[in-house]
């Protein structure tokens, strides 16, 4: 086993899930990864990111820098865009990178890197004749789509919130799979 840390992109947009990101990335720590955590704008307004960064230790991205004073990010091993809204998963989908979140995201489809994207989309939105398109050509560009019905609860306040460890679990068997398929 290799004593390199692992580094997990986490890709957040704005839906009540990143209210709980805290939790996520907490148990992320506790199964050796190093977190990033890079949020669109208005998922970045919705929670304290200096606060986050100074409790778990986690990186933080929201904006790109001016090209002499930018910081790279280190190499992910695998990406979560979680959770992810209607908005975020068709401009994904559609190839538009108009925020850091989803530059990252459509450059990692380049590449060999684990994705898992968990959507938090109403089901009246997931109607819409637009979001099983973008779903499907996400999924057949190589991104694992988790089932919201499946990760998403209610959190004792009413709010939609995601059982992370089923995230966690898809995380470890996306990674497993990778290791799997490097070694052979």
């Amino acid at each position: 086993m290799s004593s390199e840390p692992r580094w997990l992109y986490l890709v957040v947009s704005a839906a009540p899930p990143v209210l709980r990101i805290k939790e996520f990335i907490t148990a992320l720590y506790g199964d050796c990864w190093k977190v990033c955590l890079i949020a669109t704008p208005t998922a970045a307004s919705w929670i304290d990111l200096d606060a986050l960064a100074a409790e778990t230790g986690c990186l933080t991205r929201i904006h790109t820098s001016p090209p002499r004073q930018q910081e790279s990010l280190p190499q992910a091993d695998a990406v979560v865009a979680a959770p992810m809204t209607f908005n975020s998963i068709n401009k994904w989908a559609a190839g538009i990178s108009d925020t850091v979140a989803l530059g990252v995201l459509n450059e990692m489809l380049g590449t060999d890197v684990p994705l898992i994207a968990v959507p938090c989309v109403k089901a009246v939105l997931r109607k819409h004749p637009a979001y099983p398109h973008s779903v499907s050509r996400l999924a057949d560009a190589g991104v694992t789509m988790l089932d919201p019905d499946a990760v998403t609860t209610r959190a004792e306040d009413g709010l939609s919130t995601f059982d992370w460890p089923q995230i966690s679990a898809a995380l470890l068997e996306a990674t497993r799979a990778d290791v799997d398929t490097s070694r052979k």
